[in-house]
């Protein structure tokens, strides 16, 4: 999954959407960490199945992290941490360094221990998540929605790994929660459209990817799972006019020119196909479980590219 970074306090929510290797990533889903908002506080360059509650996400309790003190040793420290788990390169050393967070500031009694804790909780279950670790995740997210009740980050995370669990309609709940909170988050959107899709509910997707799409257009994956879903809605043309407009602007997207082999194979264009074939450099695409399991396209799709492998 494609993953954000965002930020904590008053400030709000800072979306970052950075050119990724579209031939690479596998990113339906995306997941925010949840985020480095101490830094300007303290003057740091800041580089299974349970029941819950329905969400209620409380935006105007976010804490004012300008308002903490400056001169808190202990906060400088735990902000340093949270930087160091941030950067990490191994997801191993990551969770480990949240749970020492966790570990060492839970018994604090300060105004940013909620704030710190809880995102450090976020985070380790995003860590978690990416290595499958799925309940252990969802326990996290609980945790740190509790601690933190005006954060949309961990809602949202909480629907990827439902997502993953195939727990679609617990997904679109989270999701639906993320958006009333915060109403022009793309990631919120796309992902809503990603567990509509998972359902068969094209018509649905295909508007909320669109959504998505207008409030981050250099969001490019939004812009391609619409194209997926406007295919798999029976709107084949626009599907077709869609994937080459991404691929003049992504000349290197695998993921769109795999799927205008599929359209073009559908439409008895073989020689075409076999021609955008070629230019597909990521091997995955070979793989029909793949594309049905982790990538998730829709079934219509994944049906007409095996027809094309089985030519």
């Amino acid at each position: 999954p494609a993953h954000r970074t965002s930020c904590l306090g008053r400030q709000g929510v800072a979306v970052q959407v950075k050119e990724i290797d579209e031939s690479r990533r596998s990113p339906r889903r995306s997941r925010r960490s949840f985020g480095v908002g101490l830094a300007s506080a303290i003057g740091l360059a800041a580089a299974g199945r349970r029941a819950r509650a329905a969400y209620d996400i409380k935006p105007d309790l976010a804490p004012d992290s300008t308002k903490y003190d400056a001169q808190d040793s202990d906060l400088y420290e735990a902000s340093q941490l949270l930087q160091k788990a941030l950067n990490a390169d191994v997801v191993t050393e990551e969770e480990r360094l949240w749970t020492e967070v966790i570990s060492k500031y839970s018994g604090t009694d300060k105004a940013w221990t909620a704030d710190v804790v809880g995102r450090a909780y976020g985070n380790r279950g995003n860590a978690r998540a990416r290595q499958g670790k799925l309940q252990a995740a969802l326990e996290d997210y609980d945790t740190s929605i509790a601690m933190c009740p005006w954060a949309v980050d961990p809602v949202l995370n909480r629907g990827v790994a439902l997502e993953t669990l195939g727990r679609y309609e617990e997904a679109i709940e989270a999701y639906s929660a993320v958006l009333k909170a915060q109403p022009n988050d793309p990631a919120g959107w796309n992902n809503l459209g990603n567990a509509n899709m998972a359902l068969g509910q094209y018509a649905d997707a295909v508007t909320f990817y669109g959504k998505a799409s207008q409030l981050a257009p250099e969001f490019s994956f939004a812009q391609a799972n619409q194209a997926l879903a406007m295919y798999a809605a029976g709107d084949k043309n626009g599907a077709s006019r869609k994937m080459r407009a991404l691929l003049r602007r992504y000349p290197d997207f695998d993921d769109m020119r795999a799927a205008l082999v599929a359209s073009l194979w559908s439409q008895g264009l073989v020689d075409n196909a076999e021609q955008e074939w070629l230019r597909v450099a990521d091997e995955r695409y070979n793989d029909v479980n793949w594309l049905r399991k982790e990538r998730r396209w829709p079934q219509p799709v994944v049906e007409d590219m095996r027809g094309f492998l089985r030519k």
